[in-house]
């Protein structure tokens, strides 16, 4: 005997799985919200957009949310999508996108200007405490355990404000200049350092803040959010892989100077104005992979492997 009707339309195929009418709903009610916030946000988006095509300390913010959606979907099979939505939970972010959005609005002419990100820090960050909203409102917490690390992935979408990108700038400024003094005494090359500025035999060398890598190291940094996330299991590993990008990036950064240095002393001056110095970026980012990538693999070997469940067999 076929199955009444209503029993039919109250359902649809997910990913091979049926999904009850009521899930269908807040999953259209969610995904409708969410395009209404992209709209009522398309100023502010547009300016992130801008940002990341004319700075190259932002030239990764395009891809973050393709790589959140892609993580998602390599997990969707698993997602847990019949937990129901804890009630009132998505106030908190939405008071939160509130309040950061009055700032935003305080402010006179806050659209985004060359060096002065945080007027739009502040407006990016609202739009996400709003979209956080939205999935505490229409999704359960199981399933929002699931999608925890692609959805707090798109907080690489906010700038930097100045102070702090000042401060990143800084550190990696001071820490690649002590990396720098180090390699040229251990190699034997005669230096006098006074703050960021090294004299060498027959020529002088400044550290700059350009100098510092900031761009390299966030994009190693996040890295290893990624290859944490998709090959270690345990959190403490995964800590570890992302720690270590410091100590890595202070290491190139450092080594990049030291090359230089050595090119311009031992070749010509002229190397200073040289692709490996204004295009060697790239070059000396590839070189701080293969530690990064051996770190990984010897951590990946180090987890503790899951015993087998042996198999009961009635008897």
């Amino acid at each position: 005997m076929p199955a009444p009707r209503s029993s039919w339309s109250s359902v649809i195929i997910f990913d091979g799985r049926l999904m009850p009418h009521t899930l269908r709903r807040r999953l259209t009610w969610s995904l409708a919200l969410a395009l209404i916030l992209v709209a009522a946000f398309a100023m502010p988006l547009y300016g992130l957009v801008r940002l990341a095509l004319h700075t190259d300390l932002y030239s990764h913010i395009l891809l973050i949310p393709f790589i959140s959606a892609y993580l998602i979907g390599t997990g969707v099979r698993d997602l847990d999508l019949d937990s129901a939505p804890a009630r009132w939970r998505w106030l908190l972010p939405v008071l939160a996108g509130l309040g950061l959005l009055a700032v935003y609005e305080s402010i006179p002419n806050p659209g985004w200007k060359p060096g002065n990100e945080g007027p739009l820090a502040l407006a990016i960050l609202s739009f996400l405490c709003f979209l956080a909203g939205i999935g505490f409102a229409f999704l359960g917490p199981r399933t929002l355990r699931q999608v925890a690390f692609p959805a707090a992935f798109l907080i690489f979408i906010i700038p930097f404000p100045a102070a702090v990108r000042q401060a990143i700038e800084t550190f990696f400024q001071h820490g690649s200049a002590e990396v720098a003094q180090r390699l040229f005494e251990w190699f034997g090359m005669p230096v006098l350092r006074h703050g960021m500025q090294f004299q060498l035999p027959g020529f002088a060398l400044e550290v700059a803040p350009e100098c510092s890598g900031i761009h390299s190291s966030l994009v190693l940094f996040i890295t290893s959010l990624i290859a944490g996330h998709l090959f270690l299991k345990t959190a403490s590993r995964r800590l570890l892989l992302t720690l270590a990008v410091i100590p890595l990036a202070l290491l190139r950064n450092g080594f990049r100077v030291f090359v230089i240095g050595e090119l311009c002393v031992n070749v010509s001056p002229a190397m200073i104005h040289s692709p490996i110095h204004h295009h060697g970026g790239p070059l000396f980012f590839a070189l701080s992979l293969i530690p990064f990538f051996l770190l990984l693999l010897l951590l990946r070997r180090s987890e503790p492997k899951r015993r087998p469940i042996p198999e009961t067999r009635p008897k």
